[in-house]
C-alpha cells in the first residue's frame, strides 16, 4: 500500500523545535502500517528536519547557538541577501541537515529509539507555515 498526505507544521520561531506529536497527530493513517517505511520531505529550502534528542530542551537550544556560528547573517561574502540577513544562512543550514528524513514504521508506529525526536530546524526569523510531503509505503 501506497499513501501520500501534504501536512502542514505551524509557524515557528527560529530554532530547532521538536515536532513528533505534531506530525503524528495529523497522521491517522500511520495506523495502517503494519511493516512500511514513511518518508519526509520538508518542502522549504529555508527550514531542515533532523533527527535527534527528545528529552532535554538543551540540545535543541545548543544546536541553534552552534548553527548559529557555522553560518553567521551580515558576511560580506553573502550575495543573496535580497530577503534580509538571515536568508542565505539559512539556506545554508538547510543544505547541511537537509530536508528529508525516511523512517520504519513497526506496528502502524514510527519505529524511533528511546531517546530520538523529529526536529524542525527554523532557519529564517519570520517563517510562517511549512509545508510537509508524507509518503508511506508498505503493508
Amino acid at each position: 500500500m501506497w499513501l501520500q498526505k501534504r501536512l502542514t507544521l505551524s509557524a515557528k520561531p527560529r530554532g530547532f523545535h521538536l515536532v513528533t506529536a505534531e506530525i503524528l497527530g495529523q497522521l491517522d493513517e500511520l495506523k495502517q502500517f503494519k511493516l512500511g517505511l514513511a518518508h519526509l520531505l520538508l518542502q522549504h529550502t529555508s527550514a531542515s528536519l533532523t533527527l535527534n534528542e527528545n528529552a532535554d530542551p538543551d540540545v535543541r537550544t545548543d544546536l541553534e547557538n552552534y548553527f548559529r556560528r557555522l553560518a553567521p547573517e551580515n558576511q560580506p561574502y553573502f550575495r543573496h541577501t535580497a530577503e534580509g540577513p538571515d536568508d542565505m544562512p539559512a539556506h545554508i543550514k538547510s543544505a547541511l541537515l537537509g530536508v528529508s528524513l525516511t523512517l520504519p514504521i513497526t506496528n502502524g508506529r514510527l519505529a524511533l529509539g528511546t531517546w530520538q525526536g523529529i526536529y524542525h530546524g527554523e532557519h529564517r526569523d519570520q517563517a510562517g507555515r511549512r509545508n510537509l510531503l508524507v509518503t508511506l509505503q508498505g503493508e
